[in-house]
């Protein structure tokens, strides 16, 4: 299986929060699964650095490149089939991060690892 972490849920796994559910912390520890971290993820999260809204306990790019190598996670590119998916999508979701990673789930057909019960309202497979 597949998965797409969703900002949070990347967040949660590497700072070992407990906020994240056990049943989505035992599916990306599994090495059968391939686990996908989209540029959205970072991008949001630079966002949120910038404004002060998350403190990292390293730099930025150090973060991220750290944590996608230790956790044997990959980058899933966007390309122009998860854009035109997302042109297509209705708004059940508002946030144009989390639309994406609606249409890249997809467009791969990647399982949602996400608390955000406003994807059930597409058709992808969200886990958490």
């Amino acid at each position: 299986m597949n998965l797409l972490l969703d900002t949070h849920a990347f967040l949660w796994y590497v700072l070992a929060d407990p906020r994240l559910k056990e049943a989505a912390r035992g599916a990306i520890d599994d090495i059968g699964n391939g686990v996908w971290i989209s540029p959205v993820s970072y991008w949001e999260m630079a966002i949120k650095v910038s404004m002060g809204k998350y403190r990292l306990r390293r730099e930025f790019q150090e973060f991220f490149e750290y944590n996608l190598a230790v956790n044997r996670f990959d980058l899933l590119p966007i390309d122009i089939q998860h854009a035109a998916e997302l042109s297509r999508l209705p708004f059940h979701h508002r946030d144009p991060f989390d639309r994406m990673l609606a249409a890249q789930a997809i467009v791969e057909g990647a399982t949602l690892v996400s608390s955000d019960r406003a994807f059930d309202e597409y058709s992808l497979s969200r886990l958490w």
